[in-house]
């Protein structure tokens, strides 16, 4: 009976270990994400400001008009 008990806390400790491999694989992949993400959104952003600056600064709005 007690070396169950050791294999079983063998066992659990060697998951012990790959989930914190996991958890580290999963950071270092959300932090590569999110720094791929910024560049992505900086770029949509200069994009957004040249169109911005070649459209005409008169628009004409659209939908319902007041009173």
């Amino acid at each position: 009976m007690n070396i169950a008990i050791i294999r079983i806390f063998t066992k659990l400790r060697s998951f012990l270990f790959l989930e914190k491999g996991l958890n580290d694989r999963m950071d270092r992949l959300e932090s590569g994400t999110n720094k791929i993400f910024k560049v992505v959104f900086e770029r949509l952003d200069n994009i957004e400001s040249v169109v911005d600056s070649k459209l005409p600064a008169t628009k004409k709005k659209i939908g319902l008009k007041d009173g």
